[in-house]
C-alpha cells in the first residue's frame, strides 16, 4: 500500500488524479490522506468523486471513502476493464481531467472502449475540449493508441457539457522525441460564444489580431445555442511541424472581451519567446502518459 500526503506539494487535486492514473496501469493500490488541503474547499468534491467512482468502475477496484468531502480515500484496484462507459460530473467540474485520468489505463487494456462524460468542456484551470482535441490527444496517438474524441454538447458554467470518447489501446506505448516544436506552419484564433452576443466575439479576435500582429483572415468567430448556460473563450492555436499548441482566455462576469483575448495572447507570446517544444500546461499533462512509455507499463491490465 503506497501511502500519500496529499497536502504536499500543489495540494489539489492532481495528486489525487495522478495516483489513480497510475494506480489503474500499474496494479499498486494507493491510500491518500489530506485530500486537496490547500485548497479553500479541501476534501472530494463532485468532479473528483467522479474520477473516483470511473476509475472504480473500469478498474473493478475496492475503495474505502469514496463521498464527498472525504479526505481520506483508500484505492485498491483490480482488473481493468475494457468496455463501454457513462460518467456524469453533475456540476461544472471538468469532464477532460475525468477522462485523462482513467485515459491511461485504457491505452493498454485489452480491447477499445467507449466512453461518454458529462459536465464541463470548457473550464477554467482545466484543458477545455478543444486543447484535448488538438493539442494532447495527436501527441497520444504517436505513441500508439488511437484515441478519438468528439464534442456533443458545450459545457460552460452550470456544465451539462458532453463528449464521446473512442480508444483502441496498445501493447507496446512507441518513444516520443519532443526536442523542438519545429517551423511554424500556420497561427490562427478563435473566438466561441455561447448564448451570448456576436459582437462579444467580435472585439475578441479583433483584440488579438492587433496584439499578435496577426492576419484577419486568420482569425474565426464560433456562435452557438449548444450549451445549457452562456459561456465565452478565446483561442490562440500555433500549429508547428512537431505539434499543435492552444492557448485560451476565458470569459467571466465582469470581465471585458479585450481582456479575454489578452490573457489567450499573453500564453501564447510567451511560448513563441521561449522556444520551448510545448507550453508549461502541456508539459504536465504528458509527464504521466511518458512516464508509462519510458519505463513500460509495469503490467498489460485486463
Amino acid at each position: 500500500m503506497i501511502r500519500i500526503d496529499g497536502s504536499r506539494g500543489e495540494g489539489g487535486g492532481q495528486m489525487l488524479r495522478s495516483a489513480l492514473s497510475l494506480s489503474l496501469a500499474t496494479g499498486r493500490a494507493f491510500r491518500i490522506e489530506n485530500i486537496r488541503a490547500k485548497r479553500e474547499r479541501s476534501g472530494l468534491l463532485r468532479q473528483h468523486l467522479t474520477a473516483v467512482l470511473a476509475a472504480s468502475e473500469i478498474g473493478s477496484a475496492q475503495v474505502e471513502g469514496a463521498i464527498l468531502g472525504s479526505k481520506t480515500l483508500t484505492f485498491i484496484p483490480g482488473s481493468v476493464r475494457s468496455g463501454t462507459y457513462h460518467s456524469a460530473v453533475g456540476t461544472a467540474g471538468s469532464a477532460t481531467l475525468v477522462f485523462q485520468t482513467i485515459l491511461p489505463a485504457l491505452m493498454i487494456a485489452f480491447g477499445a472502449s467507449e466512453i461518454t462524460i458529462e459536465g464541463g468542456t470548457h473550464n477554467m484551470q482545466a484543458p477545455p475540449f478543444d486543447s484535448l482535441e488538438k493539442v494532447f490527444l495527436p501527441l497520444i496517438r504517436t505513441l500508439g493508441p488511437k484515441v478519438e474524441v468528439q464534442l456533443k454538447r458545450y459545457g460552460f458554467y452550470p456544465g451539462g457539457g458532453s463528449f464521446f470518447a473512442e480508444i483502441e489501446p496498445c501493447q507496446t506505448f512507441k518513444p516520443m522525441q519532443l526536442v523542438n516544436r519545429g517551423e511554424i506552419k500556420g497561427k490562427t484564433a478563435s473566438a466561441i460564444v455561447a448564448n451570448l452576443p456576436r459582437n462579444i466575439a467580435q472585439r475578441e479576435v479583433n483584440t488579438v489580431a492587433d496584439l499578435l500582429n496577426w492576419h484577419s483572415q486568420s482569425m474565426n468567430i464560433i456562435e452557438t445555442k449548444n450549451s445549457i448556460g452562456p459561456g465565452n473563450i478565446v483561442f490562440v492555436e500555433v500549429v508547428s511541424t512537431s505539434l499543435t499548441e492552444v492557448f485560451s482566455g476565458f470569459g467571466k462576469m465582469g470581465k471585458s472581451a479585450e481582456s479575454v483575448a489578452s490573457d489567450a495572447c499573453e500564453s501564447a507570446r510567451s511560448y513563441l519567446a521561449s522556444g520551448a517544444a510545448v507550453g508549461e500546461h502541456l508539459a504536465d499533462q504528458l509527464l504521466l502518459p511518458l512516464a508509462l512509455a519510458g519505463g513500460g507499463p509495469s503490467r498489460r491490465r485486463n
